[in-house]
């Protein structure tokens, strides 16, 4: 993860919820365009900070989850950045595959129209979830 200093600061807290979580925007450090969001625990953000890989946690199942461990579409790390009131990261990846479960790119794939009050899908499905997520 490299990235020009400008200024030193101090060591980083993050301010995790009362669940211990604290959301993370994923985005795709080459086209900038916003992939995903996902929860992350205190394992998570070490995990992902050790291995590079995007690692968060789950709060239906309980437990920690690495982008890509089903799927193949790994996120490679490039930049984990806090915000200013260190209660949101921002992580910059590689994107080797789509974000979304559902088989778009990325999870924001739909515009809310507000003359319809309808979502409306404003991207292709790249892949079909049924071939990658076998039961």
């Amino acid at each position: 993860m490299s990235q020009t200093t400008i200024e030193t600061t101090t060591e980083p807290t993050i301010r995790y919820n009362d669940q211990g979580l604290v959301p993370a925007i994923v985005q795709d450090v080459d086209s900038g365009d916003v992939l995903m969001m996902a929860w992350m625990n205190e394992a998570a953000v070490r995990s992902t900070l050790e291995t590079r890989k995007a690692t968060f946690y789950s709060r239906s199942r309980d437990k920690m989850w690495v982008k890509g461990e089903s799927s193949g579409h790994v996120q490679e790390v490039q930049e984990m950045r806090l915000d200013c009131d260190q209660d949101t990261i921002l992580l910059r990846v590689k994107a080797h595959g789509p974000a979304c479960h559902a088989g778009y790119k990325s999870c924001f794939y739909r515009n809310w129209n507000g003359e319809t009050d309808r979502l409306d899908v404003v991207e292709k499905k790249v892949f079909d979830p049924n071939d990658v997520y076998k039961s």
